[in-house]
């Protein structure tokens, strides 16, 4: 299939936990997930409501939380890049992260695209940063 696009996006994790303070949490939740990854959002800051799970995390609840949302920030804005001249909201597209358990790559759904359209995505974090990449192929010219 010929490419459509190519989206990158880089992110400086203070970036994202300084708009968090700025704005809150939940107010940045409910504008920048979709309806799935605000059910996973809720359960995974649901765990660290119960003290063993905060325990037995290494990370802080903060940190796991600014990493959950820093990656789909990263990952909606390199799809955006790679979609254009399509605009998507935030909440149409929908990032699912790398299921080692069952055997599932990252995957990346925008709910108005045609079948004939396949999105890749790819997204690494490292201390302060986390990058994405989105590649869209299509069968015909997306408009």
């Amino acid at each position: 299939m010929p490419i459509h696009g190519i989206g990158i996006d880089i992110l400086h994790v203070a970036r994202l936990a300084a708009l968090i303070k700025r704005r809150g949490l939940s107010r940045l939740t409910t504008r920048i997930l979709s309806p799935v990854e605000l059910d996973v959002f809720r359960s995974l800051t649901g765990q660290f409501e119960n003290k063993r799970a905060l325990a037995a995390n290494e990370r802080g609840p903060l940190e796991s939380i600014v990493r959950f949302l820093g990656v789909r920030w990263a990952v909606k804005e390199a799809a955006y890049k790679a979609l254009y001249p399509l605009r998507p909201t935030w909440k149409e597209l929908t990032y699912t992260s790398f299921d080692a358990k069952n055997g599932l790559k990252p995957k990346l759904v925008y709910a108005g695209l045609s079948p004939d359209t396949t999105l890749h995505v790819s997204a690494s974090h490292d201390g302060e940063h986390i990058v994405a990449t989105v590649l869209v192929e299509n069968s015909h010219r997306l408009h």
